[in-house]
């Protein structure tokens, strides 16, 4: 059975991002022409204000967000301000991935498709579907 090479430090933040820009790249380039003004953004936990309003019992229970207005609510006349964004938040992605032993990237990658997801209105089956094609 060959070693396995574990890693001496946690990956970081821009560990992270470099994998969710990877797994961004090799979503479908439809996905991605409609997802292309979203800002992603990778911190450590989810702010005071979105641990309040989604009720949070730690920082740990969310892994990712996505805030914004989807596509199907957004507006013709929305404004250049009205950016979204998706958000990973690597200290409760680390817990999880000591907790069940999957693989990191594809963990990244799944929170990655969830949340976009988010931005176009998809259900929990239309992003498993888009995950199982990539």
């Amino acid at each position: 059975m060959p070693e396995r090479s574990v890693p001496v430090h946690p990956p970081s933040l821009d560990d992270l991002a470099a994998w969710a820009e990877m797994a961004y790249a090799e979503l479908p380039r439809p996905f991605r022409c409609l997802t292309a003004d979203i800002v992603f953004r990778v911190d450590e936990f989810p702010d005071e204000e979105t641990e309040r309003e989604m009720a949070l019992e730690s920082p740990f229970d969310l892994m990712g967000l996505y805030r914004g207005v989807s596509l199907d609510q957004k507006s013709v006349s929305a404004g250049a301000d009205d950016v979204d964004y998706v958000f990973l938040y690597r200290r409760p992605i680390l817990d999880y991935w000591c907790e069940t032993g999957e693989d990191l990237k594809h963990i990244v990658r799944h929170i990655l498709v969830h949340e976009i997801g988010h931005h176009f209105g998809l259900s929990d089956e239309d992003m498993e579907a888009i995950e199982a094609q990539t």
